[in-house]
């Protein structure tokens, strides 16, 4: 089964994560836990060292006596850094519950105590159950922070409405249900390796054209859907391929890049790397047009006066693509619409270029349209239409793989084994 590292942050729903403690290892899963200092104010670190059979960690300057090592695992003969270990051997990061301050702490990226460097050098499954009162649940600054954290791939579980810690006080802002709990973080786990051993490209961004040395013609796409795409995509094991049009977002670990500018680069790098993948992911906003003539240094516009530019159209990367694939390879195309007439033109866009699938992004909605941190898309299939609602695009990249890649029989679309 699985390593769970737990983290317990203070607050008085500590008590249900014994009872999730105890529920992990009743279905085989193996527990260490950490403790930030306040949480042992509410539940005492022997509660769960008693229940796990290992040592509760509080500070990162305390020995471990297991080397980071799990329950029925084998303790590394060196003494390792202990946050980096105890992450480095989980196969998934619960913090439940979470209070608002080490939210805070996640979402600026501090790692002050053991558990917030863990989760700074997490790179499993970061689950977080943030549980508070409903007015420091609600506040502006813990809906930024959950965002953020939501945008850099954490999966954040919905509190729960109902009685809170006040003496006849409801609200939102209740932790999660023992078993509820347990259930997001088996998920988590089957989830995490479902696309382990495939090779998956995606391409992201927006590519420029040039006019001359300075000006080009662009889309606004900023790449945060590829992006999200290609690190959930990693989250669930597969090898992930970027080839990146213009992107000025943060890198991830263990996920290669390829930098690009315009739409014959893409298309360069595309066909380079394609015949590898087993899943492509065309997520870029690619230019249908180019200047005819591109001009080597920057046009003067005291000597040009009106500028009349001719246009010519750029090479159809995906359906180049698509024609060259292999039997197995799965193509899924992207496209952005513009209100009335989406459904019919996405759905044109799959019969026409003989893909698995397209996710339809009506970019209508400026709240939801380019270098928005939210999305909501329909993912259109031979077999039917799947709405997935608006939230943010790590979520929705989520989903997307979920629907798509993964092993259930009820896939619309079938990934390679």
């Amino acid at each position: 089964m699985a390593r769970i590292l737990l983290g317990v942050t203070g607050g008085i729903a500590a008590y249900k994560a014994l009872e999730l403690t105890r529920l992990a290892i009743k279905a085989g899963h193996a527990v260490r836990v950490i403790q930030t200092p306040a949480a042992q104010r509410f539940v005492g670190a022997a509660s769960f060292a008693g229940i796990t059979g290992a040592p509760v960690l509080t500070s990162e300057w305390e020995d471990d006596p297991l080397r980071g090592a799990f329950p029925g695992d084998a303790a590394p003969a060196h003494a390792p850094i202990g946050h980096l270990e105890l992450v480095e051997r989980a196969d998934v990061f619960a913090v439940a519950p979470l209070s608002a301050n080490t939210l805070a702490k996640l979402a600026g990226g501090h790692a002050d105590n053991l558990l917030t460097a863990a989760a700074l050098a997490c790179r499993r499954p970061l689950i977080l159950a943030p549980t508070m009162n409903a007015a420091m649940y609600e506040h502006p600054a813990t809906q930024a922070n959950l965002a953020r954290l939501r945008e850099r791939g954490a999966i954040v579980l919905e509190p729960g409405t109902g009685s809170l810690a006040s003496l006849g006080e409801q609200g939102i802002g209740r932790l999660p249900e023992p078993p509820e709990l347990l259930a997001a973080i088996e998920r988590a786990l089957g989830r995490s390796r479902a696309l382990d051993g495939l090779k998956v490209l995606v391409t992201a961004g927006g590519t420029r054209e040039p006019i001359d040395a300075v000006r080009y013609v662009g889309n606004r796409s900023s790449g945060r859907m590829g992006f999200a795409l290609a690190e959930a995509a990693a989250a669930r094991g597969a090898s992930v391929t970027v080839i990146a049009a213009n992107v000025a977002l943060p890198r991830r670990a263990g996920i290669d890049y390829v930098d690009v500018t315009s739409a014959a680069e893409l298309a360069d790098a595309a066909e380079r790397h394609f015949a590898d993948a087993d899943v492509l992911l065309m997520a870029a906003a690619v230019a249908d047009y180019r200047p005819a003539d591109a001009h080597a240094g920057k046009l003067k516009k005291e000597a040009a006066g009106e500028l009349n530019l001719q246009l010519v159209r750029t090479t159809d990367v995906l359906s180049a693509l698509s024609d060259a694939r292999r039997p197995g390879q799965v193509l899924i195309g992207f496209a952005a619409e513009h209100g009335e007439g989406a459904l019919a033109h996405a759905r044109g866009k799959l019969e026409r270029k003989g893909l698995d699938a397209v996710v339809l992004n009506d970019v209508s909605d400026p709240s939801i349209g380019f270098d928005s941190a939210e999305n909501e898309v329909v993912i259109i299939t031979p077999d039917g239409d799947h709405h997935v609602p608006r939230a943010a695009k790590a979520d929705v990249a989520g989903a997307i793989l979920d629907m798509l890649l993964s092993d259930r029989s009820s896939t619309p679309v079938k990934v390679p084994r």
